[in-house]
This record gives C-alpha cells, structure tokens and sequence, in this order.
C-alpha cells in the first residue's frame, strides 16, 4: 500500500474499530490517527463515516478470506491449514500488542442494524469464512455433515480465543484451540 491520505484514512479506521468499536472510533479519531487534513474525509469517502468503515472492513476481510484460502490450498491437509489459521489470528493479536483481533467483532458487538451495508458486510464475511473451512475440511476427506459442524467449532473458537487472548494479553488460548482443534480435524481425517 502507498502512503496516500485515502490509504491512511483506511488503515487507521481498521486498526481503530477493533481497538474501540464503531461507537468508539470517532471522525477526530480517525483524522487524528492517519494525520488527514480534515477536507479529506468527505473528498474520499462521500458517504462520511459509514462508507469509510465499510471499505476498511472489507479490505480486512478480504485479507483474511484470502489467508484462509492460502492456509488450505498451500497445506498438505486440513489439519495443518488449521494450525496455520489459527498462528496467523496469533501472530495478529500477539503483534499489536492484543490490541487487535477480528475486523467484524467488533463491529459486531456495536450492534450494527440487521439490514445495514455494516451489518450484512459482516455476516456475510464470518458465513464466508466458515464456508472456507468447510469446504477445506471436506476436499481433506472430512464428510460434509460432519465439517459443516466443525467449520462452526473453529471459526466460533478462534473468536473467542482471540478475545481471551486479549484480555489476558497472552497467546495461551490461541494455542490452546489450536492443540485441540488440530487434534480433532486429525482424528477425523484418519477415519476415513
């Protein structure tokens, strides 16, 4: 990425919302955090504050849906491209300090209104990747009934280790997870 104002302004907003939320993360913020001169907010994003998280937000979930595409067409199995996803959300929260975790999380949590661009950006992104797991599990010879269930346990656990690890500002539930989830999708890929 080029160190343009747009660029920056989009950075910024992504390190801010999981810092602090949506409700958190104010238009000063975000001109502050990026050293955007005022007139630029409206000059990139039109649509003020909701445009500019929308686009921060999907250029991050598009980051992690392609680290999860890499993780299973690169790894030799499931189970690995597991243990790669999971050391890639703990290398990202170890990185910042536990500062930072998923892009929609927070988001999330803000409530965004069902039916919101905000809304459906972020459903749609956590459907997705669970869909991506999934898919990985069964080309690794997992059935298909069976993954669909243990995409939920791994995405749903990988959240919510992130937020552990966050708040006690160690890895040890991401490794945890990883411990475990990579012995289960092992143990199911063996049986068949």
């Amino acid at each position: 990425m080029t160190d343009s104002t747009r660029e920056r302004m989009l950075t910024a907003t992504a390190r801010l919302l999981q810092e602090r939320g949506y409700r958190g993360t104010s238009l000063k913020h975000i001109l502050e955090e990026s050293e955007a001169p005022r007139g630029s907010m409206y000059h990139h994003f039109p649509g003020g504050k909701k445009e500019l998280v929308r686009e921060a937000t999907r250029i991050e979930v598009q980051y992690i849906t392609d680290y999860l595409k890499a993780a299973f067409e690169e790894s030799p199995g499931p189970a690995e491209a597991i243990r790669t996803y999971i050391r890639g959300a703990r290398e990202h929260a170890r990185g910042s300090g536990y500062r930072l975790g998923c892009p929609v999380a927070s988001l999330i949590l803000d409530s965004p209104e069902a039916s919101s661009a905000i809304g459906e950006l972020c459903r749609g992104a956590l459907e997705e990747w669970r869909a991506l797991i999934r898919d990985g599990l069964v080309t690794g010879g997992i059935p298909a009934a069976r993954a669909d269930s243990l995409a939920t346990l791994i995405l749903t656990s990988v959240e919510g280790a992130l937020i552990l690890a966050r708040s006690r500002r160690d890895p040890e539930p991401l490794d945890a997870i990883s411990r475990e989830l990579v012995a289960a999708v092992e143990g199911l890929a063996a049986l068949e």
